[in-house]
């Protein structure tokens, strides 16, 4: 617990991520750390691997309480409902879980089946995340995806059936889709009313399949019409949108991810999972063994994590406005200085130039993007870069 130069005046709220790597198939867009499944899933190691890692974290959270779990991958439901009602209740009884935390299981349509999802609700799991994509099978097909359009809708069904709150994944701006194509992809999505919807733009990523051999992409003006389609038929639907990619009915933003852009902290567990920690005068960064055999093996001896080092206190300011100004509500200006430990006076000057450019407004207690600042993110974001 060596100091460091900060003064944080409270913790802020802690979360729980766990890895489960593998997946059916790797799809050509994912720079995740997910790994194609050949063979039987080693659950019982794997989980008591996670298990172990856990309990060596647990000097370093000593006292605070969880309040939300995401399992995610990777396709975390390859794993059966027994391994995922195990690894919740390793967790209960290795963790300060919050009675009512939020539990999200991040789950596929190439792996469902009929009841499976009611197994998970069974197992604890209080919330699926459901990686749709599309509904139309050309678009999966160019996407790698594992299902089809029919058990993507069959597994939206069942989720609507069990869970009270539910996330759907959608993509946009894929290979050779056109407006008329999104429309129908986000109508159909509607159509399920479900309570959050994350809709992200294709993004090709380094050290990808469609890095090496990129796909033919809407240009960006269509790409732009897209947006504007989706923003304007969900909002008719009743979703708001909260964040740069997410939208929920009143009630059901996710608790999980608000953590992230809220700048709180999460402890990551499972293979190549990423860890931000805050201690009184520091903040600790963390990254777990990449590979799963290895993680397995040093999570085993003790050793789950290959990397820690701690956060300049020079780049505070930009990873805090990285994650906050994602939010269309902005942020607490005292978050700022309680989840940093500098004082306001740091991104001052930052501030001052957004609101000259007309890309952020502000009162006494908030700071929020304008309109213009939503579509124009990154360059707000960039006035708080480490000079």
């Amino acid at each position: 617990m060596r100091p460091g130069s900060l003064q944080l005046t409270a913790l802020p709220p802690l979360a729980l991520y766990v890895h489960l790597p593998w997946c059916l198939k790797k799809c050509p867009y994912c720079d995740f750390n997910s790994h194609e499944n050949n063979g039987a899933l080693p659950e019982d190691a794997y989980l008591q691997a996670v298990r172990e890692d856990i309990t060596a974290a647990l000097p370093l959270i000593w006292g605070r309480t969880v309040h939300s779990v995401f399992i995610g991958g990777g396709t975390p439901s390859l794993f059966s409902p027994d391994a995922i009602a195990r690894l919740i209740s390793d967790v209960r009884a290795l963790l300060k879980l919050e009675a009512n935390a939020e539990i999200t299981l991040e789950a596929n349509p190439g792996t469902f089946e009929t009841d499976r999802f009611k197994a998970f609700r069974q197992a604890g799991v209080t919330r699926l995340s459901v990686g749709v994509q599309s509904f139309d099978d050309r678009f999966l097909k160019a996407l790698g995806r594992v299902h089809n359009g029919d058990q993507a809708r069959a597994a939206l069904t069942e989720a609507a059936q069990h869970f009270d709150t539910f996330n759907l994944d959608l993509m946009y701006a894929l290979p050779g889709q056109t407006l008329a194509d999104c429309a129908r992809d986000v109508d159909t999505a509607l159509s399920f009313t479900p309570p959050h919807l994350s809709i992200y733009h294709l993004t090709i990523e380094p050290n990808t399949y469609f890095a090496k051999f990129p796909p033919v992409v809407p240009e960006d003006d269509d790409a732009y019409a897209m947006l504007d389609l989706i923003t304007e038929r969900t909002g008719v639907a009743g979703l708001e949108r909260y964040e740069v990619s997410a939208y929920a009915r009143p009630g059901h933003r996710c608790w999980h991810n608000l953590n992230y852009w809220q700048f709180g902290d999460y402890l990551g567990v499972g293979a190549g999972a990423h860890s931000k920690l805050s201690f009184a005068h520091r903040v600790l960064r963390q990254v777990r063994w990449r590979e799963p055999r290895l993680y397995m093996q040093h999570a085993m001896e003790g050793r789950p994590v290959t990397t820690e080092s701690e956060v300049a206190a020079s780049d505070l300011p930009f990873e805090f406005m990285l994650n906050a100004l994602r939010l269309k509500d902005g942020f607490e200006l005292a978050h700022f200085s309680e989840r940093t430990g500098l004082p306001l006076t740091t991104i001052q000057a930052g501030l001052q130039e957004a609101e000259r450019r007309g890309l952020l407004e502000r009162d006494l207690q908030r700071a929020w993007p304008t309109e213009r600042g939503f579509d124009f993110l990154s360059d707000l974001q960039s006035l708080f870069l480490p000079s």
